[in-house]
């Protein structure tokens, strides 16, 4: 049954480790719960795993869905059939252990399905589109549940028909290559290998990749020439290891991460005149300087910044 929760304290469930109070919470354990909450319209957001989001540190006037317990998975030969909120490690291995190959690079990704066919997800030159069949889509605009093929999908960089705001993934089938045991689980060491020396772990809170990539360069490569590395603001620092993560060292606050965003978004356009575009979404809450921050970060008002 659903569990619902009042002026809930969000950043327990965020990988940032941040977040104030939500309006309310509801976390459904089966697909047809979450349909009957969509059907509902009482809410305004649904989240997975909450790993590329930054929950502001105020209080946030939403009602929001997080679908992390409707987590099964099934296998049927080569294909994989995953629901919304199942973590991509844990398919990841069980790929393997059926040594099915094509979700190596999941092995260190904190997000859930439902997210990661969203946004594409991809790593290690593999993603979600390479083995993607099919997709169980709430339609909101229409009330319906409708399958989307590969076809369908508009899959691109960091980006689906999905995350144009009017699909929700309910479940999705993917079918993988058959391979060797033996070879799968040394690429999946190799990327853990890459992950812990490139990146920071998630027992400093952190969102992944900040901001994208541009077209033909790289967000990390730019921030490094524009000396970001090791940079603080409050209780937050952008990694040394890799100037495109933002890490919550010391109990950081939103305002702290969208400070370090601004200042990391503002050297790379003064220094380049190249826009980089937030790769981590922003709830807002009632802090309105963090919210003018996200609004100039989000070219939200490009008459204002060019002025």
């Amino acid at each position: 049954m659903t569990e619902i929760f009042e002026n809930y304290e969000i950043k327990n469930d965020t990988t940032f480790k941040i977040g104030g109070r939500i309006e309310k919470a509801a976390f459904p354990k089966t697909i047809n719960e979450f349909i009957e909450l969509l059907q509902s319209k009482e809410y305004d957001m649904v989240f997975g795993g909450c790993s590329n989001v930054l929950f502001s540190s105020g209080c946030i006037d939403k009602k929001i869905i997080i679908t992390k317990n409707i987590n099964n998975y099934e296998i049927n030969d080569n294909q994989i059939k995953v629901e919304c909120g199942t973590k991509g490690p844990l398919v990841s291995k069980y790929a393997k252990d059926n040594a099915l190959s094509g979700f190596e690079f999941l092995i260190g990704f904190p997000g859930t399905f439902g997210g990661m066919v969203t946004m594409n997800a991809s790593a290690h030159n593999q993603s979600i589109s390479d083995c993607f069949i099919s997709a169980r889509i709430y339609d909101l605009k229409n009330d319906k549940i409708v399958t989307l093929y590969k076809k369908d999908m508009q899959f691109n960089y960091r980006h689906s028909i999905i995350s144009e705001g009017e699909y929700i993934v309910l479940d999705a089938i993917f079918e993988l290559k058959k391979g060797n045991i033996n070879d799968i689980e040394e690429l999946m060491n190799r990327n853990i290998q890459f992950r812990k020396q490139h990146q920071p772990s998630l027992s400093f809170g952190n969102a992944g990749s900040i901001f994208k990539n541009p077209a033909n360069d790289s967000a990390g490569r730019l921030l490094d020439l524009c000396n970001m590395k090791g940079q603080e603001e409050g209780g937050a620092k952008i990694y040394e290891k890799h100037a495109n993560f933002i890490i919550n060292y010391n109990n950081a606050t939103s305002t702290d991460i969208l400070t370090l965003m601004y200042k990391m978004y503002s050297k790379v356009r003064e220094k380049y005149t190249i826009i980089l575009k937030p790769e981590i979404k922003f709830v807002k809450g009632n802090i309105e300087q963090e919210n003018k921050l996200w609004q100039i970060i989000q070219q939200e008002n490009i008459h204002q910044i060019q002025k």
